[in-house]
């Protein structure tokens, strides 16, 4: 490959980007990120429970989510998420236009 094909395969985007749509709330995979696993709602609910996350119903408060389920203590990252998903289901994620 020469010099001038790795030129231009740098200038030209791969993917054609559009206008930001913003999107209130952060997404669920990056809350539960910052969380250590196992963990107790409440210890949830104190870290994290006023963090707004992006649902299909509109933005939704992680209390919101946990008022939403019977589980006390969260083995794993993906019980957390999976209860959570339960609660507002899944589809796409409306924005704000």
């Amino acid at each position: 490959m020469s010099d001038e094909d790795d030129t231009e395969e740098e200038e030209a985007p791969l993917v054609e980007l559009g206008d930001r749509t913003p999107v209130e709330g952060a997404p669920l995979a990056r809350v539960a990120s910052r969380l250590y696993w196992p963990v107790q709602r409440s210890e949830i609910r104190r870290k994290e429970g006023e963090t707004v996350v992006r649902t299909a119903e509109g933005p939704t408060s992680v209390d919101e989510l946990l008022d939403g389920t019977d589980i006390t203590y969260f083995e794993s990252r993906q019980e957390f998420v999976d209860a959570c998903r339960e609660v507002t289901g899944t589809g796409p994620v409306p924005t704000a236009e």
